[in-house]
């Protein structure tokens, strides 16, 4: 069933042709610096904000960075969990996601089995995602033990993207890495577009309007920014960023 986070996303996709996404790691805040954060995002029409990093491990921590940007903005808040410490029952909804390209079945099945049952104490929104490391991989790559898929095999991506939407996953997501040194091509953007009819998520390595610009030109439905966020001095160049995301608003 789809909810209702899930229903806003993609109104918000129909309406604007493209949306934007804030990625907050818990690790690299404070609860003061996370609700600062979020105000200005939000400020800059950022759609929502997903929480979570490779190495988030302190579930009390996350509770705390959790609540804090509840109490300061009304977008919704959704967990991007890297394990089961990475759930909190103050979030709106969660990507439940598998790893699709890790050898670990604890990250394509294992970790998702023991998180179910929080997931439905807690009340939150699942919303099934498939993931996919590309490229460098960053963290992300080396935490869930993943084989990158290379920039120059974009039909590797998008057959893995197809075998996510048979599965009955809703979204996909192609994931560079956090600071990863370059975005994902173009090339496999568009291939894994014409593969696929879920929405299509592309995060990794996007540092400025231009690159987010190649990204939504491409067929991305959501483009994702984490360090971008704190990187860039002046809100303007962010905002700048979040607006061009959106093909159907001048």
């Amino acid at each position: 069933m789809v909810g209702p986070v899930e229903n806003y996303l993609l109104k918000r996709i129909q309406e604007e042709g493209a949306i934007h996404l804030t990625l907050i790691d818990p690790e690299k805040v404070t609860i003061s610096s996370a609700s600062q954060l979020a105000k200005r995002v939000e400020v800059c029409k950022t759609t929502a904000i997903m929480v979570g990093g490779s190495t988030s491990t302190s579930t009390t921590h996350l509770n705390s960075i959790i609540k804090a940007i509840k109490r300061t903005v009304k977008i919704p808040i959704i967990l991007f969990p890297n394990n089961i410490t990475g759930i909190s029952k103050y979030a709106d909804a969660i990507w439940f996601m598998s790893l699709l390209n890790s050898v670990d079945p604890y990250f394509l099945m294992g970790a998702q089995v023991l998180g179910a049952p929080m997931v439905k104490k807690y009340g939150l929104e699942p919303i099934p995602l498939g993931y996919i490391i590309v490229g460098e991989g960053g963290t992300a790559g080396i935490v869930g033990r993943a084989i990158p898929i290379p920039y120059t095999k974009p039909e590797l991506a998008a057959v893995h993207a197809l075998a996510a939407q048979y599965f009955g996953m809703r979204f996909v997501y192609l994931e560079a890495g956090s600071g990863a040194s370059q975005p994902v091509p173009s090339v496999m953007i568009r291939t894994v577009k014409h593969a696929i009819s879920t929405p299509l998520i592309v995060g990794g390595g996007i540092r400025d309007s231009e690159q987010a610009k190649t990204a939504v030109a491409a067929g991305a439905d959501i483009v994702v920014t984490g360090n971008i966020t704190e990187e860039i001095g002046a809100r303007s160049m962010f905002k700048k960023l979040v607006t061009t995301v959106k093909k159907n608003v001048v």
